[in-house]
C-alpha cells in the first residue's frame, strides 16, 4: 500500500530510484538536477539504500562509470542537466551501441552560452539522435511513475537500450506537488530484479564493443536502431502492466481537449499544464482549441501522433529550443516529417518560447493560437516564429 505525500520533484524521483532497487550510481552535482543526486547519497550513507554511490570528477567520467557498471550487470542510474549533458555527449552513444539499460533523469536546462541555469530543452534536443529511449514528463507524479517504468522498458531483453527521463529543469524539478508513492512490494512486483544477458565476468571473460569493421558496422547500426524502434510495444505493454498494478493510465502522446478541436497545441513537459489553462479560457470564448503533449520522444511515435492531429486544421508546435539555422525547432520538424506521407494533413506552425527558463503565459498561448489560425490557407511552412521577443 503507498502514501500520499508532499514532496518536492526532485525527492520523488529519488525515492523512485530508491524502490527501483539500483545497484549502482554515478553523478556529478548540476543545477537543477543536484537535489536528486544529493537525496540518493544520503540514502546511501544512511544506509536506506543498498547501492554503490560512485563520486567522480565530470558528468563524463559519471556516464563512463554508468557503462562499466552497467556492463557487469548492475541497475544503473545517472542525473544531468545542461552542459552537464553534453560533456556527457561521447558517452551517450557507447552506452547505446553497447545495449547498456542504464537510466538517466535529464532535469533540462538551457545550454550555454551565455550562461543560463534556468530550464529549457535545448539540452535534450542536441541529443536526440544519441540511440536512448526518451521520454517527457509534466507533472511530479508523472515523474516518479514514469522512473519506474523507465527501468523496465530499458531492461525488458527486446530492447536493452539506456533510456532518458526529462523533467523540465525548476518549473518541475523544483516544485512540491502532492504524490501518490507506491510501497516497496508493490514496487518489486512491478519491476523485478535485473536479469543481464550479457556480462562483463573476470571467470568468464568476454569482449564488448569491439572494433567495427566496416564490413559489419552498418548492420550492427541497423540493430540497435530496430531494437530502438521496437521498444515502441515494450513502453505500451510496461504502461499497460503500470496501469493494472498502480491504476495510473499513461500513453505515448496525450491529448486534452483535442477530439473537435480545429486548431492543437502540440508542446512537450510541464508547460502544457499552462497551456490547458489557457485551452480551458480558450473554450469558454467558443474556440475549438485542445492539446497534445508528446510523452514518448525516442522512439518517435509516428501512428500516434497522425491519430492525434486527424480532423484539426492547424497544428501549432511550441519548441523550447532552437535548430539553428533549421526549420525553428525539432520538434516541429520531426511532425512534419511524421505527417508528411499523409494525402490529408493540418497546417503546421512552429513557434520557438521559452527559452532559458522566459515564461510562457497563458497570454503567449492566445498569441501562438492566433498566429496558426493564420496558417490554415497555406498549409505548411518552414518558418517559424519567436513568442515573447522583446524590440
Amino acid at each position: 500500500m503507498g502514501k500520499r505525500v508532499g514532496l518536492e520533484v526532485s525527492l520523488a524521483v529519488s525515492e523512485a530510484v530508491k524502490l527501483a532497487r539500483v545497484d549502482a550510481i554515478a553523478a556529478y552535482p548540476i543545477t537543477p538536477q543536484t537535489h536528486i543526486v544529493e537525496e540518493l547519497a544520503q540514502m546511501v550513507a544512511d544506509g536506506d539504500l543498498d547501492a554503490e554511490f560512485i563520486m567522480v570528477e565530470s558528468e563524463h567520467s559519471a556516464m563512463s562509470a554508468c557503462c562499466g557498471t552497467a556492463a557487469v550487470g548492475a541497475r544503473t542510474y545517472t542525473a544531468t542537466s545542461s552542459q552537464g549533458l553534453a560533456l556527457m555527449h561521447e558517452m551517450l552513444f557507447i552506452a547505446s551501441g553497447l545495449r547498456l539499460p542504464i537510466v538517466m533523469t535529464i532535469a533540462n536546462r538551457a545550454l550555454s552560452a551565455p550562461l543560463s541555469i534556468w530550464g529549457d530543452q535545448s539540452d535534450v534536443m542536441a541529443e536526440r539522435d544519441c540511440g536512448w529511449v526518451q521520454l517527457f514528463a509534466e507533472t511530479g507524479q508523472e515523474a516518479f511513475d514514469l522512473t519506474l517504468c523507465t527501468f523496465k522498458i530499458a531492461e525488458d531483453a527486446r530492447v536493452l537500450t539506456p533510456a532518458i527521463l526529462n523533467i523540465d529543469g525548476f518549473t518541475l524539478s523544483h516544485v512540491v506537488e502532492p504524490l501518490e508513492l507506491e510501497s516497496q512490494e508493490d514496487v518489486d512486483a512491478f519491476l523485478p530484479a535485473y536479469l543481464p544477458q550479457v556480462i562483463l565476468d573476470p571467470g568468464k571473460p568476454v569482449t564488448i564493443g569491439p572494433v567495427g569493421f566496416p564490413e559489419i558496422y552498418t548492420e550492427i547500426k541497423k540493430q540497435q536502431d530496430m531494437a530502438l524502434i521496437g521498444a515502441y510495444d515494450v513502453v505500451l505493454e510496461v504502461f499497460d502492466r503500470f496501469e493494472k498494478k498502480f491504476g495510473r493510465a499513461y500513453k505515448p502522446v496525450e491529448s486534452y481537449k483535442a477530439e473537435d478541436a480545429e486548431i492543437l497545441i502540440n508542446i512537450a513537459g510541464a508547460v502544457a499544464g499552462t497551456a490547458r489553462i489557457a485551452v480551458d479560457q480558450m473554450r469558454g470564448e467558443g474556440k475549438k482549441v485542445g492539446i497534445i503533449r508528446p510523452r514518448l520522444w525516442r522512439p518517435y511515435p509516428f501512428e500516434d501522433m497522425r491519430k492525434a492531429v486527424k480532423g484539426a486544421k492547424a497544428v501549432a508546435v511550441v519548441d523550447r529550443s532552437l535548430s539553428f539555422g533549421g526549420p525553428g525547432g525539432p520538434i516541429a520538424s520531426e511532425l512534419r516529417s511524421c505527417l508528411y506521407p499523409l494525402a490529408e494533413k493540418p497546417a503546421v506552425a512552429g513557434f520557438i518560447a521559452g527559452l532559458g527558463g522566459r515564461d510562457i503565459t497563458i497570454e503567449d498561448f492566445y498569441t501562438i493560437v492566433a498566429e496558426a489560425e493564420k496558417v490554415l490557407d497555406t498549409g505548411y511552412t518552414d518558418e517559424y516564429k519567436m513568442i515573447g521577443v522583446r524590440e
